[in-house]
């Protein structure tokens, strides 16, 4: 386990923020987030993969992606998959991505169901070093606390774990 721990606080009551120092060099923990090829080794909770990865990096472009379930050992999870749509707003190379996250289906249709979330991720020049600082806006009180009652926070440890052994494999 990494001493670079994920510090997560809420603002106002609805903003959810993780911060994260990386030993990798600002330029390559951006191209983690943009390219597919690396995306695909590291997002998602331990025991999950990327099987659909498409990314069109440029404002007004979307990712659409699917997460399945891998581990056996994860029970009722084994086999679920778990679809979603981001639809790029700002970006500024290598500084920030800025998104909405959509719960989505296998077309790329959001699930009104579920609330959309704003998303902003700031990658700060550590001197070979990266803080990555995500900031997600949810529309309300509760929708944030629904996040979290799923497990999110583990979830996204885990993810950002994974992130930092890709970055140990490439760089």
């Amino acid at each position: 386990m990494s001493n670079n721990a994920m510090v997560s606080r809420v603002e106002n009551d609805r903003v959810l923020v993780l911060e994260r120092v990386f030993s990798a060099p600002r330029e390559l923990v951006y191209r983690m987030f943009k390219e597919p090829e690396h995306l695909k080794h590291w997002w998602g909770p331990r025991g999950w993969e990327l099987t659909v990865c498409n990314i069109d990096f440029r404002p007004g472009g979307i990712w659409h992606y699917c997460m399945k379930c891998m581990d056996e050992n994860q029970g009722t999870f084994y086999g679920m998959e778990s679809w979603g749509k981001g639809v790029y707003k700002d970006i500024a190379e290598p500084e920030t991505i800025a998104f909405t996250d959509y719960f989505s289906d296998a077309e790329g249709n959001s699930n009104d169901e579920m609330p959309a979330t704003e998303v902003t991720v700031e990658f700060i020049d550590l001197g070979g070093k990266t803080k990555l600082v995500n900031r997600s806006e949810y529309v309300s009180a509760e929708a944030l606390q629904s996040v979290m009652d799923m497990g999110m926070l583990q979830g996204i440890t885990e993810t950002w774990d994974r992130l930092e052994e890709r970055l140990n494999e490439v760089k």
